[in-house]
């Protein structure tokens, strides 16, 4: 039996589906999702066994014009994650087509993708009449070429399957990375934090949650098999505590009670969920938090 492993990096613009194709690979929500761009932050990969072959996903945040210290770390761990990839798979959305950042995206393909074999996966393929879709398929390839095309629906599933094969298929031959029961490498805490996160990206919106980053403070393991988890909302400014906190502290109670329920079904057990806010003006400049994240804060200098 030849069992191959390798490493898979999804990358795209936000919001091109990225996330919701790991999960959908993968069979478990291990990278959030939600309408929100820029919600990935760091390289979370998972593990989806296809046959003899481990592939291991590199979740990338998307690629997008950095402005701030966070964006451009951001885009450079996008970037670090394709560059350390077996295979790379573009994302494109069916619908917004060949978008300028797609464009930007294509011309860094071109020095990144040397040496490793690179597919394109056209999402939400039901957005968009099958003519268009060849069109589209067409153009892409005349600018890049793509070792595959795949026409697929991650939300729905469609095509996922066909690239899930052939990217098993194109791995290279050798032991497995992971133990098989391993869905995710990133530290439980951190899952932890990121349900958090989602749920608060999802209450709130407009600049806020850019400006706010979640840490596990504590994690206890119980006698009675339940754990007890600590969290630390870090915001900018006063005015954004009251926003998390909200009316009588009702914002805070709905997203406790959200993310502690999703921690519960991932862990398969009881979870006690206690979320503090706290005020750092300056955490967007704070080496710390960015290795919590898993990002590096020289990249964005």
């Amino acid at each position: 039996m030849t069992t191959r492993a390798g490493f898979v990096a999804l990358i795209g613009e936000p919001n091109a589906g990225k996330s919701t194709l790991l999960n959908r690979m993968v069979g478990a929500k291990v990278s959030i999702v939600t309408h929100k761009v820029q919600t990935t932050r760091a390289r979370i990969r998972g593990v989806a066994m296809e046959g003899e072959s481990q592939i291991v996903f590199v979740d990338t945040p998307g690629l997008f014009q950095p402005r701030r210290r966070l964006d451009r770390a951001m885009v450079a761990a996008a970037w670090g994650g394709a560059s350390d990839a077996d295979v790379i798979v573009l994302m494109v959305e069916a619908h917004r087509g060949i978008t300028d950042g797609v464009e930007r995206i294509l011309e860094g393909l071109a020095d990144v993708g040397q040496g490793r074999k690179v597919a394109l996966a056209i999402n939400k393929i039901d957005r968009v009449p099958s003519e268009a879709l060849l069109g589209l398929t067409k153009d892409l390839n005349d600018r890049y070429a793509f070792a595959e095309t795949f026409m697929i629906s991650a939300e729905k599933g469609y095509g996922v399957d066909a690239l899930r094969e052939w990217l098993a298929g194109e791995l290279p031959e050798g032991p497995w990375l992971y133990p098989e029961d391993q869905i995710a490498d990133l530290p439980m805490r951190m899952i932890a934090a990121e349900m958090t996160r989602e749920k608060l990206t999802l209450r709130l919106h407009q600049e806020l949650p850019y400006q706010m980053t979640v840490e596990t403070e504590n994690w206890e393991e119980r006698k009675d098999g339940s754990a007890r988890i600590d969290q630390v909302i870090y915001v900018v400014r006063d005015g954004h505590k009251g926003i998390v906190l909200g009316h009588k502290g009702e914002t805070i109670k709905a997203v406790g009670k959200a993310a502690r329920e999703e921690m519960e079904e991932f862990l398969g057990r009881k979870v006690h969920l206690f979320l503090q806010v706290k005020v750092r003006p300056n955490w967007l400049e704070e080496a710390e938090r960015y290795s919590e994240m898993g990002l590096d804060f020289k990249d964005g200098n």
